[in-house]
């Protein structure tokens, strides 16, 4: 199996996970136009100020606590795809999901705080390998452990939806909002945009500190903003979100074009079991990489 392989599986989790993410942030919402909290059929009219907003969706998915989902976007020229189940407890969440990204399929599971990435029996072959799983620990020793490990934790950590409201709340505004229908249920529609220059350090929180330093630097002086847009249901619980990660991206020195991703979210309170493999089936993904780089 090329190196490439097992870099497009973590950089397919990364890609999911901050989608749908932003960390705790400073700054100061700005209102949408004045409007009211009657209700139609069941859903409140959309909120017009973004704290409002952020602390009622918190509140629905802390009650909640878990999710399906399905995830699609592309970024650098790649497209990603992602479906899974994820039960979000801070430092403690945990995932199962499929992803597809760089033209490769990858099963992975996130409990622990350890990541584990499922190796087919040709990849297996291919690395002198008989363990069907590969992992990275946030906590592990190994230099890919410590390059990417924190930034897989901090990311998973991050990956409830209210996290990227509260960003919202603390460092966007509402453009506009209005109410519509999304896969047959009534939902508020919220047209947002997210300062960066209000957030740097969270914006660069989930990539490894090697690079974050550099990249915090590229983004200082900027005015750049990064349209977002969520349908809320009428628990106030995200059906839908997408985020155009674009100009930062751009800023960064990516090639020009498209970095949006649509996160969709189903089944809230659903029960999710996630269990780490067989002990004895498990490789450390740092080892693999140096067979590879044999």
């Amino acid at each position: 199996m090329r190196k490439t392989t097992l870099v497009a599986a973590g950089a397919a989790l990364v890609l999911t996970l901050t989608a749908c993410s932003g960390g705790s942030t400073t700054g100061t919402a700005e209102p949408a136009a004045a409007g009211g909290q009657s209700q139609t059929d069941g859903l409140a009219s959309p909120f017009t100020d973004a704290i409002k907003l952020a602390s009622e969706a918190k509140q629905g998915t802390e009650k909640s606590k878990s999710a399906k989902f399905t995830m699609e976007g592309s970024a650098g020229g790649q497209t990603l795809t992602a479906s899974g189940a994820m039960a979000f407890d801070g430092a403690n969440t945990k995932f199962s999901m499929t992803s597809t990204a760089a033209g490769q399929t990858t099963e992975m599971r996130m409990v622990d705080k350890v990541m584990y990435i499922k190796l087919p029996a040709e990849q297996q072959q291919q690395m002198g390998t008989d363990k069907s799983w590969a992992k990275i620990s946030a906590d592990g020793n190994d230099p890919l452990s410590q390059a990417l490990g924190g930034a897989l934790s901090k990311s998973a950590e991050q990956s409830d939806p209210s996290k990227m409201l509260e960003q919202i709340s603390k460092t966007g505004r509402i453009v506009s909002s209005d109410q519509t229908e999304l896969n047959g249920q009534k939902v508020n529609h919220y047209v947002v945009e997210l300062d960066v220059a209000k957030a740097i350090d969270q914006f660069t929180d989930q990539v490894p500190a090697a690079a974050r330093d550099q990249l915090t630097e590229k983004l200082k002086g900027k005015d750049l903003k990064l349209p977002a847009e969520l349908w809320l249901d009428k628990n106030n619980l995200p059906v839908q979100v997408t985020m155009d990660q674009g100009p930062m991206m751009q800023a960064l020195g990516a090639p020009a074009g498209e970095s949006k991703f649509t996160m969709k979210y189903s089944d809230w309170g659903t029960q999710v079991d996630v269990a780490a493999p067989p002990a004895d089936q498990v490789v450390d993904l740092g080892e693999l990489m140096k067979q590879a780089g044999r």
